[in-house]
C-alpha cells in the first residue's frame, strides 16, 4: 500500500460511515434495536407544514418503509390484481422508480386487519429482499430486477404473516410462522439457497387467548423479527417464540440459549439495550428481561424478572438508560426499570385523532421517543422517569400501523393512503405518479 492510499483509507472510511448512518435499511432501524443516532430530526410538523412530499399508494398495507441512499421501498400487495410487490421511489421527490413483484392468485387466509406484505422489506445496499408468504422471499437488485427467488412452502395462519427479513452478512435469516409449519432460516442472501433450518415444534400452552377479543380459543404463534446483537463477544440471533425467547448462532443456527417466560401468543419483537435483552408477549401476556450471553437454558441464571398478564403490545418499545419504554395497544405507554421490571410510571396519550391505538414500535432519537398511533399521530415522549409528552403532530387522520423511519434528517411515514416524506428546511415537492 502507497503512502498516498494510506492517506485516503481513513477519508474513505469516514464516509462510508456517515452513508450508512443516514440509511433505515431494515424494520425498526439497522439492528432492529429502534434507536436512531440522528438527533438533528423533525420535532413539528402537519399535514401541509414540513411535508416534503407525500405519494398515494396503490391500497392498504402494514409494512413500514426502508431506506437506502436515494431510495425508499415498501412492501406492497395489489389484492385486486392478486399481486405482491416492492415499490421503489426517488427519496428526492417521491417519484415511482419501480414495482416489481409477482402474481400469486390462491388466497390465504389473514386477519381483516392484516393485509398481504404486512412484513416489511430489507436491503443491504445491493439487493431488496421481501417476504411474501406462501408466494416465497424475493430478492431484487436497485434497478428493479428480479436476482432470485425461493418457494419455502405453504404459511397457514388464520392471521397471517408479518415478520420481515433482516440480514446479517451473507444471510439473510427469517421467522418462517406462524402456523403448523414454523421455523427459522437462513439464506443466502446472493443466491437464495438454504445455509440452515431450524424447524420449531408446536407449542401447548395452558392458557392461549385471541389477542383480539379475549376469548379462549387456541390461537397461538409469534409474528416476530429476530434480531440480531453481540453479547460476550459472539453473534447472537435474538427471536421470540411461544414460552421462550431464544438466541441462535446465527451462522450455523444452533441453539445458544433459552429462556422461559414468554406466553403463547407473540406480536412483537425482541429488543436489546444496555446489555439486557427484553421480549414481550402479545394479549395479557408477558415481557420477559434477560442477560444474554449464556449457554443452555438460563431461566433460573440470567432472567432477570418477568412482568406476567401485561397489556396487550403489538408494538417494540426502546431501551434508554436504566429504563425499558414501551406503548401498549391501547395506547397506554409504560416506563419500567430496565434491570429490576419495576413499573415507574404509565400513561395514557392521545393524539388529534380518533384512533389513540396503536400497533407500531417505538423509535428512539437522542433522550426522545417517537411513536405512530392509528390516527396517523406520532406522539413524541420524553425518554424519562418523568412523564412529559414533548409534541402531538398529525397527518390528519390516516390510518397506519406501521412503523417510523428514519433517514438523513428526514421521517418517513406509510399510511393505508399514503407514503410520507417530512423534512425541516427543505422544499416541498410534488412528486410524479
Amino acid at each position: 500500500m502507497n503512502f498516498t492510499n494510506r492517506l485516503l483509507l481513513p477519508t474513505i472510511f469516514s464516509l462510508a460511515v456517515v452513508v450508512q448512518a443516514g440509511n433505515w435499511p431494515a424494520w425498526h432501524g439497522p439492528n432492529g434495536s429502534g434507536v436512531t443516532p440522528e438527533t438533528k430530526l423533525p420535532m413539528r410538523w402537519s399535514a401541509t407544514e414540513n411535508v416534503r412530499w407525500k405519494v398515494p399508494l396503490p391500497e392498504r398495507g402494514n409494512s413500514s418503509p426502508i431506506v437506502w441512499g436515494d431510495r425508499v421501498f415498501v412492501s406492497q400487495a395489489i389484492e385486486k390484481e392478486n399481486r405482491l410487490t416492492v415499490i421503489c421511489f426517488d427519496r428526492t421527490n417521491g417519484k415511482l422508480l419501480w414495482q416489481s413483484g409477482t402474481t400469486y392468485p390462491e388466497k390465504d387466509p389473514t386477519h381483516e386487519a392484516n393485509p398481504y406484505c404486512s412484513a416489511s422489506p430489507v436491503t443491504d445496499g445491493e439487493r431488496v429482499i421481501a417476504w411474501f408468504g406462501s408466494a416465497g422471499v424475493y430478492s431484487y437488485d436497485f434497478d428493479g430486477r428480479e436476482l432470485w427467488h425461493r418457494d419455502l412452502g405453504k404459511q397457514t395462519h388464520e392471521w397471517g404473516y408479518a415478520a420481515s427479513p433482516v440480514i446479517h452478512g451473507d444471510l439473510c435469516c427469517l421467522n418462517f410462522g406462524p402456523g403448523e409449519r414454523t421455523f427459522l432460516i437462513a439464506l443466502d442472501k446472493r443466491t437464495g439457497k438454504t445455509v440452515w433450518q431450524v424447524d420449531v415444534p408446536p407449542v401447548q400452552p395452558k392458557e392461549r387467548f385471541d389477542g383480539f377479543a379475549g376469548q379462549k380459543n387456541g390461537v397461538i404463534g409469534s409474528w416476530s423479527t429476530p434480531i440480531m446483537i453481540k453479547a460476550n463477544g459472539r453473534d447472537e440471533l435474538i427471536m421470540s417464540f411461544p414460552g421462550q425467547v431464544r438466541a441462535f448462532d446465527p451462522k450455523t443456527g444452533r441453539e445458544l440459549w433459552a429462556c422461559d417466560g414468554l406466553n403463547p401468543l407473540i406480536y412483537s419483537s425482541p429488543i436489546y439495550g444496555e446489555g439486557v435483552v427484553v421480549a414481550m408477549g402479545g394479549f395479557h401476556g408477558s415481557i420477559v428481561a434477560v442477560k444474554p450471553g449464556g449457554n443452555g437454558n438460563v431461566t433460573a441464571t440470567r432472567r432477570l424478572w418477568m412482568r406476567d398478564r401485561n397489556k396487550n403490545q403489538l408494538g417494540c418499545g426502546v431501551i434508554y438508560g436504566a429504563h425499558f419504554y414501551v406503548l401498549d395497544t391501547p395506547g397506554i405507554a409504560e416506563c419500567i426499570e430496565l434491570k429490576t421490571g419495576k413499573l415507574v410510571w404509565e400513561e395514557r396519550v392521545s393524539g388529534v385523532g380518533p384512533k389513540s391505538e396503536s400497533w407500531s414500535s417505538m423509535i428512539l432519537s437522542g433522550d426522545k421517543i417517537y411513536v405512530l398511533n392509528q390516527s396517523g399521530d406520532t406522539i413524541i415522549l420524553r425518554a424519562s422517569p418523568k412523564f412529559e409528552v414533548i409534541g402531538v403532530n398529525s397527518i390528519g387522520n390516516e390510518l397506519t400501523n406501521a412503523t417510523l423511519a428514519a433517514s438523513d434528517g428526514e421521517w418517513f411515514i406509510r399510511t393505508h393512503q399514503n407514503l410520507w416524506c417530512i423534512s425541516e428546511n427543505r422544499p416541498r415537492a410534488t412528486a410524479q405518479k
